[in-house]
């Protein structure tokens, strides 16, 4: 198909006609997909129904991100894939709004997603993209939801936009190659290049970068905040924050954060939402608990304690396990292991506590033995620094229908390839 024509296939659903058809597909099925193409070719023409199928196939992917508003948006399959989580976009909208911004450039903007939650923020937003059918969705979608006044669509290159006129910059490149969607994990190899959004970046009084997460911190520029965000424990996203120097106005308070125990007085959690140049900073969502690093050194490792502590993806992704553990008065259970182990339970919302019952050499006929001791039925392995896959264990342990449950960590302890054994603290 070609672009113009997807396109008028697009401009068709937004018609009278196709929009009866998208209401009749509201809870569609897709296993009954056949029978209701048939049915519905009797009275529409075969394009028509192709593309209110499709739309409804997208609008129920999309449920995920954008929950009930999916239902009434416009969606490409590039666009389902690559947009942010609602929940995710009105975050960093909220913390644009209490940076004081009222005027923002949204480069790449896809269908949209990051637009509506900027103009929900009460943000004003020029949104921009090369791709006709993507800036007809985002079209589509501020008219839906009633934003249009405050977003205007325009279908350009965004290499070619001005942006001097705006209180800030939103770059979000495309990271997967055109042809066949695989991801790219070189930031020059982004859609803008990253060096071409930073310099951009750099032009506004404010701006925000989204990237993948897994990207190097080399290759983060030194006079930015980057934000790692996380949402329900699985990491979503990275942001980086610019702010130019004088730019800057009053901050609003981000939320409730506290000092990092042992660290200084400048190291909260975010007791504004102000960029800090060079900063690391990991966010949880939905409950928005956020951490921004110090600069504290990792602790020593020491023995297995009481307890284990799995931080969060995002605290890990930010190179902030150190500051958890200071928070925690704990230790690392190897130098090159992410896993905190303390004597006594604290609670933080940026890692997850497990109550420690055994600590053992890596044998598994001698794990499969106390766990059928115990009466496990129910196991639930994780690793960090093991070579052992968790399903082959899983194959290997043979587990029965006993009624108790236990955590099963694999992992490393002082250099020497370990069985942690436990539960959850809460269940304790």
């Amino acid at each position: 198909m070609t672009d113009d024509q997807a396109l008028d296939d697009f401009s068709a659903l937004l018609a009278p006609e196709g929009q009866a058809l998208l209401w009749e597909l509201r809870d569609h099925d897709p296993a009954d997909e056949l029978a209701a193409a048939t049915r519905l070719r009797r009275d529409h023409a075969a394009p028509l129904v192709s593309a209110a199928l499709t739309q409804a196939r997208l609008r129920q992917r999309a449920a995920v991100k954008f929950g009930a508003d999916a239902q009434r948006m416009y969606f490409t399959p590039n666009g389902v894939e690559q947009s942010t989580r609602a929940s995710v976009a009105a975050h960093r909208a909220a913390r644009l709004a209490g940076l004081g911004v009222r005027t923002l450039a949204d480069l790449c903007c896809g269908i949209g997603g990051d637009a509506l939650a900027l103009a929900r923020a009460g943000i004003r937003v020029l949104a921009v993209d090369r791709d006709p059918l993507a800036c007809a969705a985002a079209r589509a979608n501020a008219e839906a939801l009633g934003l249009a006044e405050l977003i205007e669509v325009r279908c350009a290159d965004v290499t070619e936009v001005d942006t001097s006129g705006y209180d800030a910059v939103f770059v979000d490149p495309a990271r997967r190659t055109k042809a066949r969607g695989g991801r790219v994990f070189d930031p020059e190899a982004y859609s803008p290049p990253l060096s071409w959004a930073v310099e951009a970046a750099r032009t506004a009084p404010f701006a925000a970068l989204k990237i993948a997460p897994g990207v190097p911190h080399e290759a983060l520029p030194e006079d930015a905040e980057t934000e790692w965000i996380s949402y329900g424990g699985e990491v979503k996203e990275a942001v980086v924050w610019f702010a130019r120097p004088g730019g800057s106005q009053e901050p609003v308070p981000d939320g409730d954060e506290e000092p990092v125990p042992g660290g200084d007085e400048e190291s909260v959690h975010g007791r504004d939402c102000a960029p800090v140049a060079g900063g690391r900073r990991a966010t949880l969502l939905p409950g928005g608990d956020s951490l921004l690093g110090a600069g504290l050194p990792d602790p020593e490792p020491g023995p297995v304690g009481r307890y284990l502590y799995e931080p969060d993806g995002a605290v890990i992704r930010a190179h902030l396990v150190a500051e958890v553990a200071a928070g925690l008065g704990g230790r690392l259970i190897d130098p090159t292991i992410a896993y905190v182990t303390a004597d006594t339970l604290r609670p933080t919302p940026f890692a997850t506590a497990y109550a420690i019952t055994d600590v053992l050499p890596f044998n598994v006929k001698r794990l499969k033995a106390l766990l059928r001791e115990r009466g496990v039925g129910v196991a639930v392995i994780k690793k960090r620094g093991s070579a052992v896959e968790p399903e082959e264990l899983r194959k290997k342990l043979k587990l029965g229908g006993g009624g108790t449950s236990c955590t099963i960590f694999l992992t490393r302890v002082a250099g020497a390839p370990t069985m942690l054994l436990g539960q959850p603290a809460d269940a304790v």
